[in-house]
């Protein structure tokens, strides 16, 4: 274990930015996808995909979570982020991977508004400034159509934002005394179920002709790099940055989304869109960096440093889009030595 210790910190800085490159691609990638399958079905089996591959490399974990308590939670979890992904994808269906890519990013500043109606803790002047700033962004992204004017698919991806948002509140609430790594896995099987029935329900079946080479590298991708590597890469850095820092890197995933939908689906970039999200963004590293920053220069009394620690678990997490285990700087570590082999 020695070893882990003499990896300079700018390697973990990286690979929390290779992890927002894998997300932001991922943008482009569903896009693609969503052609061939539709939005329920495809993170069903998606999803479905990807716990039978945690259940089996993370089985000791979730052997141990095997109980009522945690199963609850986890389905729990699994249907807001069900609903999150969902909106997200039907949304994407209908607007430009860029613009899904920013305005899901919102739920950044959603999060702490969010914490305040359900567990009283006042938002920062920091949120409060950011929370103007990523209103304006969202009206230059989404309005383009007339002052009153919002596109279904954007309208659906600010509804997968508030989703999000209730997911990372729950995060909070449900990991304490429990296994985040059985969490995860428990939650992306309720995920997989989810779009699974949703899809038999209201969604015409899967054809076989859909099953094409295109359609199976990109399922490659969401499973093998969006959904498994890029969550393990992502908690192990998460163990060695500050939550400051990691926040800003995490918050990088909206811009890699626009960069890819640029590059490889063709995105015409205006100058009403380049500042909406530029609003966007900056509202983003205000609402998560400066409260961070603001808890380790000042001496706070002891119940305000049970709120700033409450603040930093939280923000700490807001910017990652698929998993639980987001600041959980154990489950980084028990990942880090089953990639290393310790375990």
């Amino acid at each position: 274990m020695a070893a882990k210790h003499s990896i300079p910190p700018i390697v973990y800085k990286l690979l929390i930015v290779v992890a927002t490159i894998i997300w932001g691609l991922s943008f482009v990638v569903m896009k693609d996808s969503i052609d061939s399958m539709e939005p329920a079905w495809l993170i069903g089996v998606r999803f479905l995909i990807t716990a039978a591959l945690l259940t089996i490399f993370l089985w000791p974990s979730v052997k141990v979570s095997l109980n009522r308590r945690d199963l609850i939670k986890g389905a729990i979890l699994g249907v807001l982020l069900f609903l999150a992904y969902w909106t997200q994808t039907v949304g994407l269906a209908f607007t430009t991977p860029g613009k899904n890519a920013f305005l899901t990013a919102t739920y950044c500043v959603m999060v702490p508004f969010m914490y305040w109606l359900l567990a009283g803790r006042r938002p920062t002047v920091y949120n409060l400034v950011a929370a103007v700033l990523c209103v304006a962004g969202m009206a230059l992204v989404s309005l383009t159509g007339g002052p009153l004017s919002l596109e279904f698919g954007d309208l659906m991806t600010l509804v997968c934002a508030v989703f999000f948002g209730l997911h990372i509140v729950c995060v909070g609430r449900f990991t304490e005394n429990a296994n985040v790594l059985g969490l995860t896995v428990f939650q992306f099987w309720a995920m997989g179920i989810c779009g699974v029935l949703l899809g038999a329900a209201i969604e015409p079946a899967p054809q076989l002709s859909a099953l094409t080479s295109d359609f199976i590298f990109n399922m490659i991708y969401l499973v093998v790099f969006a959904s498994c590597i890029a969550l393990v890469i992502q908690n192990v850095a998460l163990a060695h940055i500050p939550p400051a820092q990691a926040s800003l890197l995490l918050s990088l995933e909206a811009v890699f989304g626009v960069v890819f939908s640029v590059l490889l689906y063709g995105e015409s970039l205006t100058v009403r869109l380049v500042m909406g999200f530029i609003l966007i963004f900056g509202a983003i590293v205000l609402s998560e960096v400066f409260p961070l920053k603001r808890t380790t220069q000042e001496a706070p009394s002891e119940g305000e440093r049970e709120e700033n620690e409450a603040a930093t678990a939280v923000l700490s997490q807001v910017a990652v889009q698929a998993d639980l285990l987001s600041g959980d700087t154990m489950a980084a570590g028990e990942l880090e030595e089953l990639l290393i082999g310790k375990v």
